[in-house]
């Protein structure tokens, strides 16, 4: 799936990784700094990057975990082009891929500290629904830190995909009925 994304003056390209292309796992890195984390997800999940000028500037991984639920593992976006709804963009791609796959629910977890991170996913129209207390502390070997708070729980949101559905109105035409303003 290849898909161009604009943003103001912002057109990145989104495509599936192809399975002979080596993942960008520096990238990857910046939002999870477990390499055996990571290349266990890549393993199992299905990567997507995001291109400006043919040059890969951001990433997410889906995970299907359960019969009709994927999760977002890692969503990362080359530091120098932060701060720019180019993470909003692969959220928004990853939401609407998940949908086109079929999946009735996508999760999503970040650190207790990711303050940015979670009005993200909050903006995409992801709900929390939990928080796995002491998950970095058990998951990683090192200390975490972010915005001057240690990260030690993750916090989990979810999207019900049902919600943004179609609707066939009476004239038979269909009508897109999304659950949140973005």
């Amino acid at each position: 799936m290849l898909a161009a994304w604009n943003r103001g003056v912002i057109k990145m390209q989104i495509r599936k990784l192809n399975t002979n292309e080596e993942p960008p796992l520096e990238l990857l890195l910046l939002a999870d700094p477990s390499r055996r984390l990571v290349e266990e997800y890549l393993r199992r999940g299905n990567c997507f990057v995001g291109s400006l000028d043919d040059q890969i500037i951001g990433v997410y991984v889906l995970l299907p975990t359960r019969p009709d639920t994927v999760e977002l593992v890692n969503v990362a976006v080359e530091e120098k082009h932060q701060g720019k709804g180019i993470g909003k963009l692969l959220v928004k791609h990853a939401v609407q891929v998940s949908m086109d796959l079929g999946f009735k629910t996508i999760e999503v977890g970040t650190g207790n500290s990711g303050v940015g991170q979670l009005a993200l996913y909050q903006k995409c129209g992801f709900r929390i629904t939990g928080v796995d207390k002491d998950f970095f502390v058990r998951h990683y070997d090192e200390e975490i830190y972010e915005n001057g708070i240690q990260v030690v729980d993750m916090i989990r949101l979810s999207q019900d995909l049902g919600l943004t559905t179609r609707h066939r109105r009476t004239d038979g035409s269909e009508e897109a009925s999304p659950t949140s303003r973005v």
